[in-house]
């Protein structure tokens, strides 16, 4: 598994945290930045991740600000991105496993750190259910070429 990472400033300190997970873990990762609290716009990091999820160079993204809010509105601009805002467990797990996500978005200034790492865990590690969820996932994935 490879993952893709990105934050801006707001999301900085958190991505400090969520790195050593994936380290923990032996996930594979790329940080495209940003390295500091020095302001700057979140779409300058999102894109980057979800083109790179998108064109298969990377399994999956990690994207971070201060409420994931904008984020996850670039990334699923992009063709081929299933970004989800995810500020609990639960939705971390429905949203692997019922809509196939393959980018997750989280707020620094909405989820802690313990949460954020226990959210990153459990998405990285749920898969996809398929089945009449597959379905689905073509359908919704279907209104891109529309």
């Amino acid at each position: 598994m490879k993952i893709i990472v990105g934050s801006d400033h707001a999301g900085w300190s958190l991505k400090k945290e969520i790195l050593p997970l994936l380290e923990e873990l032996e996930i594979e990762y790329k940080d495209v930045g940003t390295d500091c609290a020095d302001s700057v716009d979140y779409p300058d990091f999102a894109q980057p991740v979800a083109k790179q999820v998108a064109s298969g160079e990377f399994d999956y993204g990690v994207l971070i600000c201060g409420t994931g809010i904008g984020m996850s509105i670039t990334a699923n601009k992009v063709p081929g991105i299933r970004c989800a805002l995810v500020n609990d467990m639960f939705s971390a797990e429905m949203s692997r496993r019922h809509n196939n996500a393959n980018v997750l978005a989280i707020g620094e200034r909405v989820i802690g750190p313990g949460l954020a790492k226990a959210i990153v865990e459990k998405w990285l590690t749920t898969e996809f259910e398929g089945g009449r969820h597959g379905k689905r996932v073509e359908k919704m994935m279907g209104t891109e070429s529309e």
